[in-house]
């Protein structure tokens, strides 16, 4: 959530800023601003609404400056406005932050402050927190000293980066609970919540991790120290992989739309290094040097948020079904707060596509305590997640930059995959023969769904037909039940129409008294796995006029002739399909929220990563 831009150096500070901004839209945000600084001056610009309109503030306006920060907040405290958006400054006007996060004990910090005088004019824990470094620098010997102190009294979560009005010359950056990079150029500093708005300057950077503060030079210099001791830290410099076009819609209308057509070769590179078929063999250095771990573990227990939780619900079929471990899939959120059973025995995976969910990051704290391994699945390169994790899989998606998952949950799903059959082999579970023909299936998967994507006209037509719906059925039974969830999230995320998910057989137990002539009715309803019983379920939704719109196997003649609308995705093995079942559900989502005028890239009221509770 939110985006923080930085920047230090020679060259002007606020083109760079801008267009980091607009590369940081895509984590959702309701207002923007920016803040240089020039011979002492600041030159401090803010708006509720998207950089466009802070665009359009900034006019003619002065802008000058090499160095300066720049934000998008998503609302926590304070409604959007332009008082409540960030940069926030100090009340002597010397010292200006930005902020993501949340500061639990602001609250009891503003009432000791405004005793002793201090006026506040937004509703934000941010006005509060930069006040406080104000305060404790009166009596500190240097403003880092008073930046330290004060993040020590601060309970929660923050990345953070302030100016000193008297200090043109450094940057003062910090991370608790929320993502913060340092690009490092030739004599010149970025900082970002991720790495997309420095890579055309540079591909060296460094990830803060938790409880560390940076103090940046523009001499060239940069001090990173633990924020509780203050110990000295030798920094690790990342060579950023991604590129520049990675990040651009390269002559797509759309991010998502992108980022659904890239998936077979997000597959692909999930698997590149991973799978090979030829020789029988699967590769993961995280399992294997956990292996005794995996083998032996009385249950896996997956935690996660979202998409990633579906991703989730797949494996739980995928590990019980092929490696006969025992899962428990978990909501992060709701696993942090209780008092779960866990032991030494465990092994926890941690899901998350931007590797910085904070319920899930707590969850894995949760289980560390309690002596569990950690294994992490993100697709972050040096995210948090990966780092608290004691082993992992990077999903190899590439940037995503829509804030509805596609690429990054069907490469969680082939990791998934990868795991499920590497243990079901070590284990004993699947058989030789079995096992070699499945690795050979699922090295196909890629070019499967690029011939499925030529289905995308005829879903364009089937989305013209139910864009005025206002609710949504999904069904699907086994492998393709988290399908049916995943297909109503992503319709409710984009196009803003109620959709509700559910096992096929659940139908009879509630949802069916809601079909009528205006219920459309998504059913998966592929060959292999309960396909009786999925047609039987689409009979009773078709005697009460409800409409049927199915994902079908190619060739399935029974159910073009009693579905109303068919897509047909290539025949697999039951455990393969919800590679191929979703894009379907991804592309219907995608279009109907074009047909309603929907902003398919950035939703409303939803951010990519999710780094608050």
């Amino acid at each position: 959530m939110c985006g923080i831009v930085g920047y230090i150096g020679g060259r002007e500070a606020f083109p760079i800023l801008i267009k980091g901004l607009q590369r940081l839209e895509y984590r959702g945000y309701d207002s923007a601003g920016t803040v240089m600084l020039d011979r002492n001056e600041f030159k401090l610009y803010k708006k509720e609404g998207k950089v466009a309109d802070l665009l359009a503030h900034v006019g003619e306006g002065n802008v000058a400056g090499t160095i300066g920060i720049g934000h998008t907040r998503w609302a926590t405290h304070g409604a959007p406005s332009d008082r409540n958006s960030h940069p926030h400054v100090s009340n002597s006007g010397r010292y200006v932050m930005i902020h993501n996060g949340i500061i639990e004990n602001y609250a009891s910090l503003k009432k000791e402050l405004s005793s002793r005088g201090y006026v506040f004019h937004s509703d934000t824990d941010t006005e509060v927190l930069i006040n406080l470094m104000e305060d404790l620098a009166k009596n500190s010997d240097s403003f880092g000293t008073a930046f330290q102190h004060a993040l020590q009294q601060v309970v929660g979560a923050y990345a953070i980066v302030v100016i000193d009005r008297e200090d043109p010359d450094t940057l003062y950056a910090a991370k608790m609970g929320s993502p913060l990079v340092i690009g490092l150029g030739e004599e010149e500093f970025f900082i970002a919540s991720d790495a997309t708005p420095f890579l055309q300057y540079t591909k060296d950077a460094v990830y803060l991790d938790e409880g560390e503060m940076a103090i940046i030079q523009r001499s060239g210099e940069m001090n990173v120290r633990k924020i509780d001791d203050g110990s000295e830290i030798a920094p690790e410099i990342h060579e950023l992989q991604m590129n520049i076009e990675a990040i651009e819609k390269g002559g797509y209308d759309h991010f998502m739309l992108k980022e659904i057509y890239e998936q077979s070769k997000a597959i692909r590179d999930t698997l590149r290094g991973r799978l090979l078929a030829d020789r029988g063999v699967i590769q993961m250095s995280g399992i294997k040097e956990y292996e005794e771990k995996f083998l032996n573990a009385h249950r896996l227990i997956i935690v996660a948020c979202g998409t990633s939780w579906h991703s989730g619900l797949v494996g739980e079929y995928l590990f019980e079904d092929l490696a006969r471990i025992p899962v428990e899939v978990e909501y992060a959120s709701e696993f942090r707060y209780r008092n779960p059973v866990i032991t030494e025995n465990d092994v926890v995976i941690a899901i998350s596509q931007s590797g910085e969910t904070a319920d899930t990051l707590a969850a894995m704290r949760l289980a560390r305590e309690k002596g569990a391994t950690l294994f992490g699945i993100c697709n972050v390169v040096g995210s948090s997640i990966a780092r608290e994790s004691d082993a992992g899989a990077y999903t190899h998606a590439g940037p995503e930059i829509g804030v509805a998952s596609t690429k990054a949950f069907t490469t969680q799903l082939t990791v998934l995959t990868l795991m499920a059959l590497y243990l079901g082999h070590k284990r004993g579970v699947l058989d030789v023969t079995r096992y070699h023909r499945l690795l050979h299936e699922l090295d196909g998967i890629p070019e499967g769904i690029d011939a499925m994507l030529k289905s995308d006209a005829q879903v364009t037509g089937i989305a013209k037909m139910f864009s005025d719906a206002q609710n949504f059925l999904y069904l699907g039974r086994g492998y393709n039940f988290p399908i049916a969830l995943e297909g109503a999230l992503k319709l409710k995320e984009i196009s803003y129409i109620h959709a509700e998910g559910y096992p096929a057989a659940e139908m009879k137990h509630g949802p069916i008294a809601l079909i009528d002539e205006n219920m459309p009715v998504v059913v998966i309803a592929t060959k292999r796995g309960h396909y009786e019983k999925v047609v039987s379920n689409i009979e009773e939704v078709k005697s009460r006029n409800g409409k049927i719109i199915a994902i079908i196997n190619e060739g399935d003649e029974t159910l073009k002739e009693l579905a109303d609308y068919y897509v047909e995705i290539p025949p697999s093995e039951e455990m393969f399909s919800p590679l191929f079942s979703v894009v379907p559900l991804q592309l219907l989502a995608y279009h109907i929220a074009i047909n309603r005028g929907c902003n398919v890239d950035q939703p409303r009221n939803l951010a990519k990563s999710v780094t608050v509770e």
